[in-house]
């Protein structure tokens, strides 16, 4: 594998921890926006992460401390574990 730069692994490891630490709010999954993580991670990458549609932090995203995972958002870890050689939960 090459050389990842540290920014696009930053961004890329907040991602596949974020979909690693999903919850649902009501303990049954309905759609995508019931899959939540905590968001105690770089609030930049978070950002960057909310404008390419992969999760949603809400209206007033400081006064939250969950994130939603998008469909997209949820596609892109998937992917990413599979990049990295990480297997999901069972």
């Amino acid at each position: 594998m090459d050389k990842i730069k540290a920014d696009k692994a930053q961004k890329e490891l907040t991602m596949i921890l974020l979909y690693l630490s999903r919850f649902t709010n009501n303990g049954r999954l309905v759609k995508s926006d019931d899959i939540c993580s905590w968001k105690g991670y770089d609030f930049d990458v978070l950002n960057h992460l909310d404008d390419e549609g992969f999760i949603r932090q809400g209206d007033r995203p400081s006064r939250r401390k969950t994130v939603y995972l998008t469909e997209t958002g949820i596609n892109y870890a998937k992917e990413l574990l599979e990049k990295y050689g990480i297997s999901d939960w069972k």
